[in-house]
């Protein structure tokens, strides 16, 4: 299982953290997605995730990621 962790921009109510989730959710290998609307942070879990495809999915939402690499998951 893959994670990816971003940290969004420009959310600001329900229907940005429903607009996003329904995005990266569509996106191949994507099984899971997390967001925390008070700090933009998105995280995403799947197999063989696309981090080019899961910003895309981002960006086709209208949301910025505010870091430029997708952090790996915590120990």
């Amino acid at each position: 299982m893959d994670e990816r962790h971003y940290t969004v921009t420009g959310m600001s109510c329900g229907h940005c953290v429903a607009s996003i989730t329904e995005e990266l959710s569509d996106v191949a290998g994507v099984t899971a997605v997390e967001v925390e609307l008070a700090g933009g942070a998105v995280l995403v879990r799947g197999t063989e995730l696309d981090d080019t495809a899961l910003r895309r999915a981002i960006a086709e939402a209208g949301y910025g990621v505010a870091d430029r690499a997708a952090l790996p998951a915590a120990s």
